[in-house]
């Protein structure tokens, strides 16, 4: 949970474009790459970190690329209008299409596939697997 935030009341919105910053390999030698708009829950994101480090288990880096930065509230059920906006309810990282959420350094490709094809089941948004490009 962030210390501060900008705007207190963030309104829903859209998802629209394609993410023009984050959106290629930099940390690490393969990645995880997000075809499709959506929210990506904090809990959703640890999830896919343990199941990333049980399965890496030392040999190589792991790289999280994405941070739950927007709240996510709703006033509880039964209660009248008005009152205000409710409590935060969960934290989320809003993800765009090409977004690269997870990279891998310091294992081979074969492991990396098998590793991010564990964390593709975990995310709510379509995903692939994608390697740094040689420059």
């Amino acid at each position: 949970m962030p210390k501060r935030v900008k705007h207190r009341k963030s309104q829903r919105g859209r998802i629209k474009g394609s993410a023009t910053r984050g959106n290629t390999v930099v940390f690490g030698d393969f990645g995880l790459q997000s075809l499709e708009p959506g929210w990506i829950r904090a809990q959703t994101i640890e999830a896919g970190r343990i199941a990333a480090q049980q399965y890496v288990r030392g040999e190589g880096t792991l790289y999280i690329r994405l941070f739950p930065h927007r709240s996510i509230t709703s006033t509880p059920l039964e209660t009248r209008m008005g009152k205000g906006k409710g409590e935060p309810e969960a934290w989320v990282a809003v993800v765009k299409p090409g977004t690269i959420l997870y990279e891998l350094g310091g294992v081979t490709e074969q492991q990396a596939k098998v590793c991010f094809a564990r964390l593709a089941s975990k995310m709510p948004v379509k995903v692939r697997f994608v390697s740094r490009r040689a420059m």
